[in-house]
């Protein structure tokens, strides 16, 4: 922390005993409460996102192998796809060409809400091919648990989340819907419960945590107790916690947080369109469940994200959710193509349901919306196509250093590659990303107040990404 104060900040006594008196002067005539305000570094993208639907393709990706893939077969054993949209610079994987939803008659179906395949769409994608942790270091950070402690908190032992981090960015907006009695439901994690980490000041903004494709089985009303059963059952809480050993308090702490939040939007939380396992043909925001169950598909994946979609009707700012496992360090060869068919139908309902959802702000969901894909880390054959069990590892080398996020949505530039790589050796020769400064950004373009975060230089946000 840098207690260092600006030449500006000085104040002469003289100086200081004239404002008093002015300020005095001002407070006899009419009395007032001063608040203080935070100031805001502003750039032009600022509040430019009012949703992010942010993925993480769990395990390690092997991101060459379908968003950097105009590189050698050792890091793109699978070869380009042989046809992309006009204007798409980024490397496009043949692995990303398949489109089977598209086929017969549910593709059919599919087609008429407007879906297309990935190549058809790769001019609205665009990829930053190096994102790295800590582009500084000399190598990658290729362990699974401090690389996805990376992932989730932007450092190894990160005591915040970095969603909680944003409902904390976040917190005088809320306070203002508050006292204009706006109910507007935070951002949700449905996946790791370390992107809600948080304790000391940070503890009151974990978002919640859930687990599950829909709240279709969801009936509690906070409302429904007497006041003395409520009372009780905050008695009963804070005694159970003050029983567990320190070390586990944290863990109790988010469950309890998680539940008053979830007590305090029971109502929302039991409203209809949240139970998107019902296949409702009741359109909300121009789109129904079943056809976000058609466009998606009914996996686990695919239900967490039409259920983001209907988080973002009651206001949610942004929803986290895993999709994988791609830690292969065996069957890549043949089991990544498999795997890879999921992305595809995700990347083409999304494309095309965000564009059919019209927002209450005006517009399409598409228009105010940032999808973004990462993981922990990328992988890496040290120089072969395949390991010895046709898979793929992790170690320190550029293979598992750079992450190529994939990045769409209204706000953000269309078919661009923002940065590059050395086709044989996979050596940045274009412009590297800090992993905390892509996430600055998305904080800066959803209007979160950001500076207690990753205060360093390499950090900060950047306006590359945005139209």
């Amino acid at each position: 922390m840098n207690d260092t104060k600006p030449n500006n900040a000085f104040v002469s006594r003289r100086g200081f005993l004239a404002g008093t008196a002015v300020a005095a002067a001002g407070a006899a005539a009419a009395p007032y409460i001063w608040v203080p305000k935070r100031a805001h570094a502003q750039t032009a993208f600022r509040g430019t996102i009012k949703h992010v639907l942010y993925i993480r393709l769990a395990g390690g990706f092997r991101f060459p192998t379908a968003f950097n893939g105009d590189v050698s077969e050792q890091f793109n054993p699978f070869g380009l796809a042989a046809s992309r949209a006009p204007g798409a610079e980024w490397g496009m994987s043949k692995l990303l060409e398949p489109a089977p939803f598209l086929d017969g008659t549910a593709g059919e179906a599919r087609v008429a809400l407007g879906m297309k395949a990935v190549g058809q769409i790769a001019d609205q994608i665009s990829v930053l091919p190096c994102v790295d942790h800590e582009p500084t270091a000399g190598s990658a950070d290729g362990n699974h648990g401090t690389g996805l402690e990376r992932y989730l908190t932007g450092y190894v032992g990160g005591k915040v989340g970095l969603f909680t981090m944003l409902m904390y960015g976040l917190r005088d907006q809320q306070a203002a819907d508050q006292k204009a009695g706006k109910l507007v439901l935070p951002p949700f994690v449905l996946g790791s419960s370390d992107m809600a980490r948080g304790l000391g000041k940070y503890a009151a903004f974990r978002p919640p945590v859930f687990n599950g494709g829909g709240f279709d089985e969801f009936a509690f009303k906070a409302a429904d107790l007497p006041d003395w059963a409520n009372r009780m059952i905050g008695a009963y809480d804070t005694r159970m916690r003050d029983r567990q050993h320190p070390l586990l308090r944290d863990k109790v702490d988010a469950y309890l947080q998680t539940r008053k939040a979830t007590k305090q939007y029971s109502e929302i939380l039991g409203n209809e369109v949240l139970k998107v396992g019902d296949r409702s043909k009741t359109a909300v925001d121009g789109i129904s469940n079943f056809e976000l169950d058609a466009m998606l598909g009914n996996g686990g994946s695919a239900r967490s994200i039409s259920l983001a979609l209907r988080l973002f009707h009651f206001g949610s700012s942004a929803v986290y959710l895993d999709q994988g496992g791609y830690d292969m360090h065996s069957g890549e060869e043949d089991g990544l193509p498999g795997r890879l068919l999921e992305v595809n139908q995700l990347i083409s309902g999304l494309e095309a349901a965000l564009k059919k959802m019209t927002h209450p702000s005006g517009g399409s969901y598409w228009d105010h919306t940032a999808v973004v894909f990462g993981s922990e880390f990328s992988r890496t054959t040290r120089g072969n196509r395949f390991n010895s069990a046709r898979g793929s590892d992790h170690s320190g080398d550029y293979a598992t250093r750079w992450m190529s996020m994939p990045i769409m949505g209204g706000p953000i530039v269309k078919g661009q590659q923002l940065g590059a790589t050395d086709p044989s050796t996979l050596k940045a020769t274009g412009k590297v990303y800090s992993y905390r400064s892509v996430w600055k950004t998305l904080l800066e373009g959803l209007g979160a107040d950001h500076s207690e975060f990753f205060t360093d230089a390499a950090d900060a946000p950047f306006a590359d990404i945005f139209v």
